[in-house]
C-alpha cells in the first residue's frame, strides 16, 4: 500500500510538473494571455479537466511555486538566532541569490529571463503578483507581532511587514528594469541586487534595528 501510494505521489508531481513546463514555454513564446488552457492541455497531452484539477486558474500555472517561497521566508525570521532583529534575518534570506542571479546553466537562465519578462508584460500576471505580495505581507506581520509580543491595535507589525516586502518588490522591478535594457551580465547583476539591497535595509535599520530582536 506504501509503494503504491508513493507511486501514485510520484505521478502526480511528474503530472504537474509537466503542465507547469509546458505552461511556462508557451507563455514564453507567445506571451501569457495569448495561450488558452485548452492549447496547454493539448501540448501536454492531457484534459483541460486534468489542467484544472492541479492549478485552479491560469495564474497558478506560472505562480504556483511561490508557496515554498512564503514559507522559507517566515521560517528564516521564526529561526533567527537569539539577538537578531527581524530586519536583520529578512536582510540574509532576501539578498541570497535565487531564480537568474543563482542558476548556473545558461540555458536555464534564458528561459527564467523569458518568463520574467512575460510575466512584466501580462497585466493579468501582475495584478496576481500584487496579491501575493499582499499575502506574503499579511503573513509577515502576523509572524512579526507574535514574536514582538503586539497587542490590539499594534500598527508597527504592518508597518515592518509593509516596509521589508517593499525591499523586496524594489528589487524586483529593478531586475525587470535591467532586463528590458538588454541581457544583463548575471555575476554583475547579482553584485546590484545585493549592493541596492542592503543600501534599502540600511536605510531602514536606524528605525527598525532592534525592533522584534529575538530574545
Amino acid at each position: 500500500m506504501t509503494a503504491e501510494l508513493g507511486l501514485r505521489e510520484r505521478k502526480k508531481q511528474r503530472t504537474r510538473r509537466l503542465l507547469s513546463d509546458t505552461a511556462r514555454r508557451l507563455f514564453s513564446e507567445r506571451g501569457f494571455e495569448q495561450v488558452s488552457i485548452a492549447e496547454i492541455a493539448r501540448e501536454a497531452e492531457v484534459s483541460e479537466q486534468t489542467v484544472f484539477n492541479y492549478f485552479p486558474s491560469k495564474e497558478d500555472l506560472v505562480y504556483s511555486g511561490l508557496e515554498t517561497f512564503e514559507e522559507q521566508l517566515l521560517a528564516a525570521i521564526r529561526d533567527r538566532p537569539r539577538g537578531q532583529p527581524i530586519i536583520a534575518s529578512f536582510g540574509e534570506f532576501i539578498l541570497e541569490p535565487r531564480g537568474f542571479l543563482a542558476v548556473k546553466d545558461e540555458a536555464a537562465a534564458r528561459e527564467l529571463m523569458a518568463a520574467t519578462r512575460m510575466i512584466a508584460a501580462s497585466p493579468a500576471l501582475l495584478a496576481r503578483e500584487q496579491q501575493i505580495f499582499a499575502r506574503y505581507t499579511d503573513a509577515l506581520a502576523q509572524l512579526i507581532a507574535e514574536e514582538a509580543g503586539s497587542g490590539p491595535g499594534d500598527l508597527r507589525p504592518h508597518v515592518v511587514a509593509n516596509a521589508l516586502i517593499g525591499v523586496h518588490r524594489a528589487l524586483i522591478s529593478y531586475v525587470r528594469e535591467r532586463f528590458e535594457s538588454g541581457e544583463p551580465d548575471r555575476r554583475r547583476l547579482a553584485r546590484e541586487v545585493r549592493q541596492r539591497g542592503e543600501a534599502a535595509l540600511t536605510l531602514l535599520t536606524d528605525g527598525l534595528g532592534d525592533y522584534a530582536a529575538k530574545p
